[in-house]
């Protein structure tokens, strides 16, 4: 923070005397220091995440399912989950994670993944000081928004949830933003940027869609940008009835899995949920004025408060859909600064306060305060608490487990718990341990499984020893290898 602070309280708009020698001197400071936020900032995300994965708290949701595609894509193999049963596709049509099978097929690591994510993550800074800068914010307030961006929780709490391909979307979105509103860029070389920007970002999750029809509508509507707007709105449109309506269907055999999240609708479609919706618009308001919505609006506009202007908010309109699909969910983790669900909303507070201060409006108009700011909500809502005691009560186990997993055969088929899945998925075959099932179409495909009672997924003690006991009863299977409540089960010899 010293870096930036020092750098901020000495930047100046001013021209010197030696005006262009000056800016072209300050504008290589300013890179440099950017560059080296960004940086810095890479690190500290691929070692939060990398951490967290060596003291085995990932999940095989849904690190190990994008692992799992990831390696059997560098393979040349079909990316059919055995998590998930089906094709790739079918969970959310992100076609743009077909790119992390190249470096899959120079070395397949789990840690390629953490490396992608930590590096998007880190690299939205960029485009967000070129939104402030494009505004016509002083270098000063241009990297004060910059660490702004990097200090806001979901941005290290996201990363410490396994991985998520919408992490990739996120500079690129904020990019789309400065591409809209880029006047000075020739207009071919604008509108093709624009529609490359486009075509990745939907394919990094289908549920995107939904935002850049907004931002489309935000576009026409507010900004007057004919093309850009209607090619948004027109694309995001398409996709999402394109992606809900025949390919996650029919690769999946299902409708959208966070389809159940909306029973109270009423709906058993996606189209349905939002026909219901339409004609119930009273339903939304019951839930707006609860509890648990509330405080989620709170968490949301908490980071910003110090910068939102009533005169300045229509970059918000892009929001009100994602926001409407977080209350309406019977999940609450789709209203909280831990989980990917309101990430695609950053991007637009983010330009609300752009805009606000560009037209000298906001409650902090200088530097410091608005750092000072931003580094408080860090403290106060990032997860950075969780590695001790939460992840640290785990590490009784942590020594059996690597022996255990270290007995279990490459590409054999294994089914083991949620804890264990993301060490193991570089294979065809890794089924998890749910209590709901009877693992009989699974344990001919698997030579191992792993299942730790000790620290059982979840805390559900109860589920995990009665399956613990169903596999010892089984005849095929052996203990292999026991310590402090892991067991390792065999496929006894033929």
């Amino acid at each position: 923070m010293s870096d930036l602070s020092s750098f901020s309280e000495t930047a100046s708009d001013q021209p010197s005397p030696d005006g262009s020698d000056f800016k072209s001197r300050f504008k290589a400071i300013r890179s440099h220091v950017l560059s080296r936020w960004i940086l810095l900032a890479t690190v500290i995300l691929f070692a939060a995440s990398a951490i967290r994965h060596l003291m085995l708290i990932s999940t095989g949701f849904d690190l190990g399912i994008y692992d799992q595609v990831a390696y059997l894509l560098s393979r040349g193999k079909a990316p059919i989950s055995s998590y998930l049963g089906f094709h790739h596709l079918g969970n959310h049509a992100a076609y743009s994670f077909y790119l992390l099978a190249i470096p899959y097929a120079i070395y397949p690591s789990v840690y390629w993944l953490f490396g992608v994510q930590a590096v998007c993550l880190a690299l939205g800074a960029w485009p967000t000081w070129m939104l402030a800068r494009q505004a016509g914010l002083s270098q000063a307030l241009a990297s004060a928004m910059a660490a702004v961006y990097l200090l806001h929780p979901i941005v290290f709490n996201v990363n410490m949830f396994d991985f998520h391909p919408e992490v990739m979307a996120l500079p690129v979105l904020l990019l789309l933003l400065w591409l809209a509103r880029a006047e000075d860029l020739p207009p071919l070389r604008r509108k093709l940027w624009f529609g490359v920007a486009l075509i990745f970002v939907l394919g990094c999750k289908a549920s995107l869609s939904i935002t850049v029809a907004a931002m489309g509508f935000w576009l026409l509507l507010f900004e007057k940008r004919r093309f850009v707007g209607g090619l948004a709105l027109l694309g995001g449109t398409a996709w999402f009835l394109l992606a809900t309506q025949w390919i996650i269907p029919g690769l999946s055999g299902a409708e959208a899995a966070a389809l159940g999240r909306y029973k109270e609708l009423g709906g058993d479609s996606v189209l349905g949920v939002a026909k219901n919706l339409l004609l119930n618009p009273g339903f939304l308001l019951q839930k707006v004025f609860t509890r648990a919505s509330l405080q989620y609006l709170g968490l949301l506009f908490l980071p910003f408060v110090w910068g939102l202007s009533p005169r300045h908010l229509k970059p918000l309109v892009v929001t009100i859909p994602l926001i409407v699909i977080n209350i309406l969910s019977a999940n609450g983790a789709q209203r909280d600064l831990v989980h990917q669900y309101s990430l695609p909303i950053l991007p637009f507070l983010l330009l609300a306060v752009i805009d606000s201060l560009a037209h000298g409006q906001g409650l902090l108009r200088q530097r410091r305060w608005i750092i000072v700011w931003a580094l408080l909500v860090f403290l106060a809502l990032a997860k950075y608490g969780r590695y001790y005691p939460e992840y640290a009560a785990n590490l009784s186990t942590w020594q059996a487990s690597r022996e255990a997993l270290a007995l279990v055969s490459p590409q054999a088929g294994v089914i083991t718990d949620n804890w264990h899945a993301a060490q193991l998925s570089h294979r065809e075959q890794i089924t998890l341990l749910r209590g709901n099932r009877s693992f009989q179409a699974d344990l001919p495909q698997s030579d191992y499984v792993l299942i730790n009672v000790t620290h059982p997924w979840d805390d559900d003690f109860e589920t995990t020893n009665r399956m613990f006991e169903r596999f010892k009863k089984r005849p095929e299977l052996q203990i292999s290898y026991q310590r402090d409540g892991v067991y390792l089960f065999t496929r006894k010899p033929s």
